[in-house]
């Protein structure tokens, strides 16, 4: 089965907050790319995973 790429624009959205594994480096979007590929968020050579809101 093909794998199917989700556009950078649908899957970051403005005021998401990304953190680094590694060294604990947080940002947060401000501004969305217009990029047609995915795009990560690298840091110490390792994509940011999304950080979860807390409730």
């Amino acid at each position: 089965m093909p794998k199917i790429k989700v556009s950078a624009k649908a899957r970051i959205k403005k005021g998401d907050k990304y953190s680094c594994g590694v060294c604990g480096l947080v940002v947060k979007v401000d501004e969305v790319c217009g990029c047609v590929d995915v795009c990560d968020i690298i840091c110490c050579d390792k994509p940011m995973k999304k950080k979860r809101k807390i409730k």
